[in-house]
């Protein structure tokens, strides 16, 4: 795994192409609305225009980071639909696990640090039960 590298379910890629598109396309325009309102009301040095210049270099970063992961993406293969079990753990398995001495099962669906869930049961690939599943 490269540094670079950020892995996705094709859930989690269109997940992120939404939001990237809903930042350009949306928040965007609405914080350019609210630094030439600022302007035109002539204050510049107000809290107004210094909040949406501030929110507006967190949308330009996240966009950033969001078109790196999108260029980076390693699709995840989909384990729910595997019609066999497999001894091999990768990303995207669907592993169950039992702790010693106990009756439960607990499992988990190993995915990409930006799509980890673990209410959802999804953990990710570098966190240290990830790690040890691997």
């Amino acid at each position: 795994m490269a540094p670079n590298d950020t892995y996705l379910t094709t859930e989690g890629l269109r997940a992120l192409e939404e939001e990237l598109d809903h930042l350009r396309s949306v928040r965007r325009l609405e914080i350019a609305e609210r630094i030439q309102g600022a302007k035109e009301a002539g204050e510049l040095e107000n809290a107004e225009y210094e909040e949406a210049k501030s929110e507006q270099g967190f949308v330009e970063g996240r966009i950033q980071d969001l078109e790196r992961m999108i260029q980076n993406a390693i699709i995840i293969p989909d384990h729910t639909r595997a019609k066999q079990k497999s001894s091999i753990i990768e990303v995207g398995s669907i592993v169950k696990v039992q702790r010693l001495g106990g009756k439960k099962n607990e499992t988990y669906t190993i995915v990409g640090s930006t799509e980890t869930s673990p209410t959802e049961g999804k953990i990710s690939n570098e966190s240290p039960l990830g790690q040890a599943l691997l």
